[in-house]
């Protein structure tokens, strides 16, 4: 077998890549995921990795994509409006792919899928530049499938509003992404909020959603020592949210 080359940037898992393969550490919810990465390849979706099954190690082997992952400073073509409109179409791409797909009953989610009454679509579950590739200006993978589940419609574009316009203070805000000012946040919002076929004020309450979902998982699982929910609880996550979703509620207190 070739040599393994550590892969970096992640918080979650322990990946490697193989040749032409990445092997990463696998769960009870990693055969749902291969199927739903087999669907997306049979209608066409081609920015996802294939799913290879599983190595001797029992870690889940998927086909290498090239490109560089939208780590901070983000690259310039991020910072610009046409590379959020390329993450949003993506986003819709995803959604129309995803919208065929219907799990096994005996189906597991890694974090179970969002509870509550209403409809239930799939989604990515970590839409973030940090799990996006590009070569040059051009958007061409989506990685990091370990948190699919099923959630209200158009979650998928709340998370990318979040993290992609980004809504967030610092040492996170546009200041760590590489803006050389700050943007027009409402401007993005609206991009985003153009390509779900919604109202900014819609979608940012779909973001306060989110954000309550992820605050709960992080105090309820993280207290009981679930990976990596524990990891999040040590690291402030629940502080961070918190200042976030205040963050956001100033902006649009402003506009």
């Amino acid at each position: 077998m070739a040599e393994e080359q550590p892969l970096t940037g992640g918080m979650v898992n322990t990946v490697v890549r193989v040749g032409d393969t990445v092997r990463r550490s696998a769960g009870p919810w990693s055969p749902t995921v291969h199927a739903v990465l087999d669907h997306l390849h049979a209608v066409g979706f081609d920015r996802a990795p294939r799913a290879l099954g599983f190595d001797d190690q029992g870690r889940e082997v998927l086909s290498f994509l090239p490109g560089e992952p939208a780590s901070r400073p983000w690259p310039a073509i991020l910072r610009s409006d046409d590379g959020l409109r390329q993450l949003a179409e993506l986003t819709a791409d995803l959604g129309r792919a995803l919208a065929g797909f219907e799990p096994a009953p005996d189906a597991v989610w890694r974090s179970g899928g969002v509870p509550g009454a209403g409809p239930r679509v799939l989604r990515h579950g970590d839409l973030a530049p940090w799990n996006t590739l590009w070569q040059g200006d051009r958007l061409v993978g989506l990685i990091d499938w370990d948190f699919l589940e099923p959630a209200p419609p158009s979650w998928d574009f709340a998370q990318l509003a979040w993290f992609a316009v980004p809504l967030r203070p610092e040492p996170k805000g546009w200041q760590a992404c590489g803006f050389p000012e700050p943007p027009d946040h409402l401007r993005r919002m609206a991009i985003v909020a153009e390509h779900a076929g919604m109202t900014v004020p819609e979608l940012a309450e779909l973001i306060f959603a989110v954000q309550a979902c992820d605050r709960d998982r992080t105090l309820r699982w993280g207290r009981t020592g679930i990976h990596p929910y524990d990891s999040f609880l040590e690291r402030g996550f629940l502080a961070e949210i918190d200042a976030e979703s205040a963050w956001l509620r100033e902006l649009l207190r402003r506009a």
